[in-house]
């Protein structure tokens, strides 16, 4: 099974979306390189597709199949440098948003399963 991994990146209460070209929303990432860990493949993803640089600080609960043999899993992260920039071909728009109203968004069907406990753990910071 290879395992894609995408970045719940938090900063003030709000977490990073990036809309992936002609799709809906979702948490920036990619796939994991067969000598890669998941953490050190999330970060090269963001570096590659959103010119900025974040750190890992834990895991969602749970793995979403995207098709066979290839699953999904999102970490959180906080950005560490610069700020996110779509890249062309990849995503047309990044977007920092808050708890309300996140689950109403055009999602990407693999990441929707993860929007409940990252609008609880948004919830719970910003407290």
């Amino acid at each position: 099974m290879q395992l894609v991994v995408g970045a719940a990146v938090v900063r003030d209460g709000r977490v990073l979306l990036a809309r992936r070209t002609g799709d809906g929303w979702e948490f920036p990432g990619g796939k994991v390189e067969d000598d890669e860990e998941p953490a050190a493949a999330l970060v090269r993803e963001v570096a590659e597709e959103l010119g900025c640089v974040v750190a890992v600080t834990g895991w969602l609960d749970g793995t979403v199949e995207i098709r066979p043999g290839l699953a999904l899993r999102v970490a959180t992260a906080v950005l560490l440098a610069g700020e996110p920039i779509p890249s062309a071909g990849e995503h047309d728009a990044v977007w920092w948003h808050g708890a309300g109203g996140l689950g109403s968004l055009d999602w990407l069907a693999a990441d929707r399963p993860f929007v409940p406990e990252i609008t609880a753990l948004l919830r719970g910071s910003s407290d």
